[in-house]
C-alpha cells in the first residue's frame, strides 16, 4: 500500500484513525459553539440542535476550502516535514496526536470550553522547536512569520468577540423597541417565529463557519500524515498536469529577467540564485515527465521541498525590494503572481477522500457529547440565562470572525470567540458583575495555559518517540 513496507503501512492506517478521533473529539468538544443558544433558547429541541450543527459542520469542511489547511502545513519547516526518514515522520505525527487528543480529551472531561485551535497549533510548535534543538546542524527553523500571525489570531480573536458582542447589544438596544429579544425565554416554550428564525440562521453559520476552519485544520493534519510517511503518492498533486508547471516556471524565470537584480543586497542575491538553481533543476527533472505519478518517492519529496522554498525565495524578495520589482509594471506584477498562484496547486491540495473522511468525523462528533461544554457556555458564564438578543448577538461575531478567518486562510478558536462573545453580551445587559468570575478565570487559565503545556508535550513526546523508533 502506498509502496510501504507493512509495518509503515499499519502506523499509517493507525495515525489516519488518530486524525479522526481529534476530528471527532474537536466536533463534541466545539459543538457548544453552534448549539448552546439554540437550546437554551428552546429555538430546538437538543437532538435536534447537534443533528442539524452536525451537518453544516459536514457541508462546512467539504465546501471551505484548505486554505487554512495549508496554513497549518505551512507552520512546520518544509525540511522536517520532508524528511526522508520515515521514523521521523512517524514520531512528528504520534506526538501531535497524542498532545493533541489528550489534551482535548481532558479539558472536555472537565467541561473546559478549550480551543482545539490552541491545542494542534502549540503541539506543531512544540515539535518544531524539538527537531530544532535536536538537529542543530540542520539551520532548520520555524516558519516564524506565519507563527507569528498564527499567534496573533489566536490572542486578538477572543478581544474582537468579547468587544464586537458587547458593540452590537448596545447597538440592539438602542435601535430595536421590540423588548421580547432582550427577555429570558419561557421554560419550554419556543420564542416568536421570527426570533427563533434568526438565532436557527446564527447558529447554522456558526456550524458552517467551524467546519470550514476548524475542520480544515483536520485536513491539514491528515496531509501532514500522508506526506510524510507516503511522500510519492501525497507530496505532489497527481492531478496536476507537469507541463503546465514547466510552462509557469518559465514564465516565472522570464518575469525574474526582467528585475534589475543587481539591485540586491547580500543576501537577497543569494536568494535570488538560489531560486533561479531551483527553477532550473525543476524544469530539467520535470521535462521528460507526463504525470507525476512517474516521479519517484524520493524525488516527490525533493520536489515539494524545491517548490515550497522557490515560493517563499520569491516572496522574500518582493516584499524586500518592492521599488525594484516595480519595474515589471502591474500588469506584469501580476502575471508573475498569477504564475505562482497556478504553480501551488502542485503542493497546496488534498484528496476528495481526504475531505470527506474529516467531514464525516466532524459531523458524528458534532451530535455526541455535547452536553458538558454546552451547560458550561450557557449557564456559567453569567449571572442571569441567557436572552434572545445575546445568543443571536454573540453568534453574528462569531460566525462573521470565523468565516473572515477562514477567508483568510488564518487558523482562529471557534471556542474562545464564541465564549468572549457570550462574556460580552452578559456584559452589555448587567456589568462586569454580570460574568461568573470563577468560571471566566478558569476559561482564561486553559486560554493561557493550553499552548505552554502542548509546546511542551508534543516536544518531549517528539524526542521520546524519536528516540525509540
Amino acid at each position: 500500500m502506498f509502496g510501504l513496507e507493512l509495518g509503515h503501512v499499519v502506523l499509517l492506517i493507525v495515525l489516519v484513525l488518530a486524525t479522526c478521533i481529534f476530528e471527532f473529539i474537536n466536533g463534541f468538544h466545539d459543538t457548544a459553539n453552534a448549539v448552546a443558544t439554540v437550546i437554551y433558547t428552546n429555538s430546538l429541541k437538543p437532538r435536534v440542535a447537534v443533528i442539524w450543527s452536525g451537518i453544516w459542520n459536514f457541508i462546512g469542511v467539504y465546501v471551505g476550502g484548505i486554505a487554512v489547511a495549508m496554513g497549518i502545513i505551512n507552520l512546520l519547516p518544509t525540511e522536517m516535514l520532508i524528511d526522508h526518514n520515515v521514523s521521523h515522520g512517524v514520531a512528528l505525527i504520534a506526538a501531535l496526536m497524542v498532545t493533541a487528543i489528550m489534551w482535548n480529551g481532558l479539558t472536555w472531561y472537565f467541561g473546559i470550553p478549550c480551543s482545539s485551535s490552541h491545542t494542534l497549533i502549540g503541539s506543531i510548535f512544540g515539535v518544531g522547536l524539538s527537531y530544532m534543538i535536536l538537529n542543530p546542524a540542520s539551520h532548520v527553523s520555524l516558519n516564524w512569520t506565519k507563527v507569528i500571525d498564527t499567534g496573533l489570531s489566536l490572542l486578538v480573536s477572543p478581544m474582537v468577540g468579547f468587544a464586537l458582542a458587547l458593540t452590537l447589544m448596545f447597538l440592539l438596544s438602542k435601535l430595536v423597541s421590540n423588548a421580547k429579544i432582550f427577555k429570558e425565554p419561557k421554560e419550554k416554550k419556543a420564542p416568536p417565529f421570527w426570533i427563533r428564525s434568526i438565532l436557527v440562521i446564527t447558529s447554522t453559520s456558526v456550524s458552517f463557519s467551524h467546519g470550514s476552519n476548524d475542520g480544515q485544520k483536520g485536513v491539514g493534519m491528515m496531509m501532514l500524515i500522508l506526506i510524510g510517511l507516503a511522500p510519492g503518492y501525497f507530496a505532489l498533486n497527481h492531478n496536476s498536469d507537469p507541463q503546465n508547471l514547466l510552462f509557469n516556471l518559465d514564465r516565472i524565470e522570464t518575469s525574474l529577467s526582467k528585475v534589475d537584480h543587481t539591485r540586491f543586497n547580500e543576501k537577497d542575491t543569494k536568494i535570488y540564485t538560489g531560486v533561479i538553481e531551483k527553477i532550473d533543476s525543476l524544469k530539467l527533472n520535470i521535462s521528460p515527465i507526463n504525470s507525476f505519478k512517474e516521479v519517484k518517492a524520493e524525488e516527490a519529496a525533493d520536489c515539494r521541498k524545491d517548490l515550497i522554498l522557490i515560493f517563499k525565495g520569491l516572496k522574500k524578495l518582493e516584499d524586500n525590494n518592492k521599488a525594484t520589482f516595480s519595474s515589471l509594471g502591474d500588469i506584469g506584477i501580476k502575471r508573475l503572481h498569477d504564475d505562482i498562484s497556478s504553480s501551488k496547486e502542485v503542493v497546496e491540495f488534498a484528496p476528495g477522500w481526504v475531505i470527506i473522511l474529516i467531514s464525516i468525523s466532524l459531523g458524528l462528533g458534532t451530535m455526541i457529547g455535547w452536553k458538558r461544554i454546552v451547560v458550561t457556555i450557557s449557564e456559567k458564564i453569567g449571572k442571569t440565562h441567557l436572552s434572545y438578543a445575546q445568543g443571536m448577538s454573540s453568534e453574528i461575531i462569531a460566525a462573521s470572525t470565523i468565516g473572515l478567518s477562514s477567508a483568510m486562510g488564518v487558523p482562529v478558536s471557534t471556542t474562545h470567540v464564541l465564549s468572549s462573545g457570550i462574556a460580552g453580551s452578559m456584559v452589555a445587559r448587567g456589568g462586569l458583575s454580570n460574568l461568573q468570575m470563577r468560571t471566566v478565570k478558569v476559561i482564561g487559565i486553559a486560554w493561557l495555559v493550553t499552548l505552554p503545556v502542548t509546546i511542551v508535550t508534543s516536544g518531549l513526546l517528539f524526542a521520546l518517540f524519536r528516540y525509540i523508533l
